[in-house]
C-alpha cells in the first residue's frame, strides 16, 4: 500500500511573551498563511483521510486556517506527544496510521528533522534545510514509512503560495 505524508510546521507565531510556549496564538500572518497551504493542498488533489496534530494552540489553529480551505477534511488527532517532538515520535505516529494520505502539523526542530531523514532525494530549496514556518514537504511512499525511501511530491512554503481569497 503507498502512503503519502504532508509534514507541515505550524505557521507563524506570536511572540508577544504573554503567554507560555503551549499556548501561543498564530500570528496575523500566519492566520493568513494556513489557507494557502490548504489551497496548495486542494489544487494538487492532496486532502488528508488523517490529520495528526500537536495539541499546541498554533498547530491547532494552522489545521483549522487549512482544513477551511479543502474540499473535505478530518478532525485532527490531537497528539500531545507531538509538541515539540523528536523525529523519532513524530515517525512512529505516522507509522501507526493506516490513511492513505496523512497531514502532521507539528514544530521545529521535529519537522525539518524528520523531512530529511525520510526523502530519499532533498529538494534543491535551500529553505527545505530551515524548514521557515508553515513549510510543508509531501511525499509518497511505496512501502512502509521508513528513513530515506519517501519520494518527493512537493516543498512549498506559504509565501510562494496566492492567497485563495
Amino acid at each position: 500500500m503507498s502512503q503519502t505524508i504532508i509534514l507541515i510546521r505550524h505557521c507563524k507565531s506570536d511572540w508577544d511573551g504573554s503567554t507560555d510556549d503551549h499556548a501561543r496564538p498564530l500570528s496575523a500572518r500566519g492566520h493568513r498563511s494556513a489557507p494557502r497551504i490548504g489551497a496548495f493542498l486542494s489544487h494538487h488533489d492532496l486532502v488528508p483521510d488523517e490529520a495528526l496534530c500537536s495539541d499546541a494552540l498554533r498547530t491547532r489553529q494552522t489545521w483549522a486556517g487549512i482544513k477551511d480551505t479543502l474540499p473535505r477534511a478530518p478532525k485532527a488527532t490531537l497528539n500531545p506527544a507531538l509538541y515539540l517532538a523528536e523525529p523519532a515520535v513524530m515517525l512512529k505516529a505516522l507509522q501507526a496510521s493506516n490513511a492513505a494520505t496523512i497531514a502532521m502539523i507539528a514544530h521545529n526542530p521535529g519537522t525539518a528533522a524528520l523531512a530529511w531523514s525520510l526523502v530519499h532525494t532533498p529538494p534543491a530549496d535551500d529553505r527545505f534545510a530551515t524548514y521557515p514556518t508553515g513549510g510543508t514537504t509531501i511525499l509518497r511512499f511505496n512501502g512502509p514509512i521508513s528513513p530515506g525511501t519517501g519520494h518527493l511530491l512537493h516543498f512549498t512554503v506559504p509565501r510562494d503560495l496566492p492567497d485563495p481569497h
